[in-house]
């Protein structure tokens, strides 16, 4: 007798259709929630305005911001920066894939509007569902702001230390002198700074706020940046210094 094979079967591939259409439409769905939801960020600006005067720091404008500072930030926090939207989908997978294959939430994948959100929105927390509205409010930010502006408000308010917000303020506090007039190497502390300040600050454990310029160095020198010789000449440099004052 023969059998026909094939009949009546469908293919792994077309059965997995039907699955894949549903979760297609609930991810569709939940993002459409979440866009709706979270706050419009027109007010943004009177936000961080209003921020930086209750802590009594500095508010910068795009012009505030050194080169070398926003070029140190970029590489350390959002090399792509200038060419996505909000969310860095090659940041976010990456940090998806290294959580999962190590069993933890290690790595955010967070952009600085992302962060900046996070900051003035979200209370500073981007756990759970504050992460997709973190990275949604980003979306929105980047429609209202230009690049300039979103990181010269996101070096405004960040903390910078115990105790001390942008980098204003950690200028006078670590080097004594105005943010527009510190070295490459004081850049780079600073963007180093950002990732864990009560780790690095200067003033409290050098050794580690030294080896955290040494890799911001070694980024931007990686990007292009800066020259090898500058980056070199810059580690050199001791990581608090005193002078007149700001």
């Amino acid at each position: 007798m023969a059998f026909k094979t094939g009949v009546g079967r469908r293919s792994p591939l077309r059965r997995l259709l039907p699955v894949a259409a549903v979760l297609a439409a609930i991810v569709l769905s939940g993002a459409v929630v979440v866009w709706v939801t979270s706050p419009d960020p027109s007010d943004i600006q009177a936000r961080v305005k209003a921020l930086t005067a209750a802590r009594g720091i500095p508010l910068l404008s795009e012009n505030d911001v050194p080169p070398l500072l926003a070029d140190a930030v970029i590489a350390t926090e959002d090399e792509r920066f200038y060419s996505h939207h909000g969310i860095d989908s090659i940041g976010l997978g990456r940090a998806i894939l290294y959580d999962v294959t190590n069993a933890c939430l290690c790595q955010g994948g967070s952009t600085i509007t992302a962060q900046l959100a996070k900051d003035l929105y979200l209370g500073g927390s981007d756990r759970g569902y504050n992460k997709v509205k973190d990275m949604a409010l980003a979306l929105k930010i980047e429609r209202v702001l230009t690049k300039g502006q979103i990181l010269a408000d996101y070096l405004s308010e960040i903390t910078t230390g115990y105790g001390h917000y942008g980098v204003s303020e950690a200028a006078c506090v670590y080097f004594h002198a105005p943010l527009g007039g510190l070295t490459l190497g004081q850049y780079a502390l600073l963007a180093g700074l950002t990732q864990a300040p009560s780790v690095y600050d200067p003033t409290i454990n050098p050794d580690a706020a030294r080896q955290r310029r040494s890799q911001v160095l070694a980024q931007v020198v990686s990007l292009s940046y800066v020259t090898a010789a500058q980056a070199d000449n810059a580690n050199a440099e001791p990581v608090v210094a005193n002078g007149p004052g700001c």
